[in-house]
């Protein structure tokens, strides 16, 4: 009898002593209160700080400070003048070039063309969201001239619209006098702008189709059943939807009508003829290239990225306004 009293007990130390099933509970859970206890809150509320300090820190060192610096060697004089202060001197002599008030003219075409370098990939995005017909050739074709760089799209197109070329000998089939394409002040510019839409589309095309892509179908489907047209629909349904995707494309588009048609200028026309296709990134190459002026090149580059800046919160104010954006 006291032995048999006795093994009970026995087991139970035992148990307790190998932590058993009794004791590991309790045990799991007092570990992992400590273990929160040393991250604390304090961890959580500055992770996304450290998360974003490497991109931050980055656009200060390649973007912000060499910014700053710009701006400051824009008061700064060229030549014997080389590092001296001139105050607001080389502004004063960018307003007074007529070479630059052009550019200046020619970024007042480049906004009022924007609406239509938006339209057009946009459109093409809804034909082939909506399969029109049509839509498979332009699903297959859209990004090829993306992939194409501006001197060989120059190239091509100086072949094209030559003035003996295949374009006005088609005009000229057609019984349409030959046009000087890329040799009338009043034609060049806009020759170069379509060109340019032309190459860089499909990048605005591949963003309106991944907004398509958070588009309701259920919207469309309501639309039909109360026979909406298709104008109706893309106005009524599809804009609205895709109001802070459109307000990206505007934006974007706008940058890269006024930094990235360097290469077509300079194969297409060199800022030809006399001077009205010029642009301010065309300019400032100039006056760095080939006039050795920084200075005045830095005063450009500043006047350039403060059009910029306001011609974008300009376009997102309007979209604000027109309802297009919430």
């Amino acid at each position: 009898m006291p032995i048999g009293n006795t093994q009970p007990s026995v087991r139970l130390a035992s148990a307790g002593r190998a932590g058993g099933p009794a004791a590991t509970p309790s045990a799991h859970r007092g570990g992992s209160r400590s273990r929160r206890g040393r991250g604390g809150p304090g961890a959580e509320r500055y992770a996304p700080y450290i998360l974003v300090a490497p991109a931050v820190l980055i656009i200060v060192a390649l973007r912000l400070y060499p910014l700053i610096l710009g701006v400051n060697f824009s008061f700064t004089g060229d030549g014997d003048k080389n590092g001296e202060s001139v105050g607001f001197g080389n502004y004063q002599e960018l307003f007074g070039d007529p070479l630059f008030r052009t550019a200046l003219g020619n970024v007042g075409l480049l906004v009022l063309l924007l609406p239509v370098a938006v339209a057009i990939p946009g459109l093409l995005a809804t034909f082939i969201y909506l399969r029109v017909p049509g839509h498979r050739l332009y699903r297959s074709v859209y990004f090829f001239p993306a992939v194409l760089s501006p001197v060989i799209v120059g190239a091509i197109f100086n072949l094209l619209l030559a003035f003996d070329g295949p374009v006005n000998a088609v005009l000229g089939a057609a019984g349409v006098g030959p046009v000087d394409w890329l040799g009338d002040p009043d034609v060049a510019m806009f020759v170069v702008v379509g060109v340019h839409i032309w190459a860089t589309f499909g990048m605005a095309l591949v963003v309106f189709l991944a907004g398509f892509a958070t588009l309701d179908a259920a919207l469309l489907d309501a639309a039909r059943v109360d026979g909406a047209s298709l104008r109706q629909v893309v106005w009524h349904v599809i804009v609205p939807s895709l109001s802070r995707t459109i307000q990206f494309v505007f934006v974007t588009t706008m940058i890269g009508m006024l930094t990235s048609m360097f290469g077509l200028l300079f194969v297409m026309t060199s800022g030809g003829p006399e001077g009205s296709t010029y642009l301010p990134e065309y300019y400032i190459w100039i006056q760095q290239g080939q006039m050795n002026r920084p200075a005045l090149a830095s005063a450009a580059s500043t006047i350039l990225f403060a059009i910029m800046l306001v011609v974008g919160m300009l376009q997102i104010k309007l979209l604000e306004r027109s309802g297009k954006v919430d």
